[in-house]
């Protein structure tokens, strides 16, 4: 048995939940192998796994370990380490991964608002479409302001709920 099922786990229970969580991960827009590597971390109960242990338990290839883990490290969600004396990588997914990704967001959030600006600009704010990218650049920084507040209630939860990390 894997570190991934857990001691005394099921280990095809653990598989069952990994790919149940990794098609509602899909279904909202994260790409399939990526899914299956952060359902696999998640479930993990060290929340690291090495590419040949995530290979075995999800039954894919090297190369397909490989992709999911960049595409997971450059959203943020996982990130990667070298076990100690060794040249073998780990993945780990961290507890905080969810706010480290909606805080990520609103990097991206930032760069739409500032090309909306400038649409707006080189459209003209009374022209239709200006109107409509101003509307959108208004959506936005509304939805920028309400993330910051959120995260920042999340804050103050979690550490409640949870004790400082």
């Amino acid at each position: 048995m894997t570190e991934a099922a857990g001691a005394g786990r099921d280990t095809e229970a653990v598989s069952r939940f990994v790919e149940h969580f990794a098609a509602q991960l899909v279904e909202a827009g994260l790409p399939r192998m990526p899914a299956r590597v952060f359902a696999a971390l998640l479930a993990s109960d060290a929340g690291t796994l090495t590419s040949a242990e995530l290979g075995e338990q999800l039954r894919i290839s090297p190369a397909a370990v490989s992709g999911a883990v960049r595409y997971l490290a450059q959203v943020h969600m996982v990130s990667r380490e070298r076990e100690p004396g060794s040249r073998r990588e780990r993945y780990r997914v961290h507890s905080d991964q969810w706010y480290e990704a909606l805080t990520n967001r609103n990097a991206i959030i930032k760069r739409w608002e500032d090309a909306l600006r400038e649409g707006v600009t080189s459209l003209g704010a009374d022209s239709p479409a200006g109107r409509r990218l101003a509307e959108t650049l208004a959506f936005f920084e509304f939805v920028e302001g309400e993330v910051e507040a959120m995260m920042e209630r999340w804050r103050v939860h979690r550490d409640r709920m949870f004790g400082r990390d």
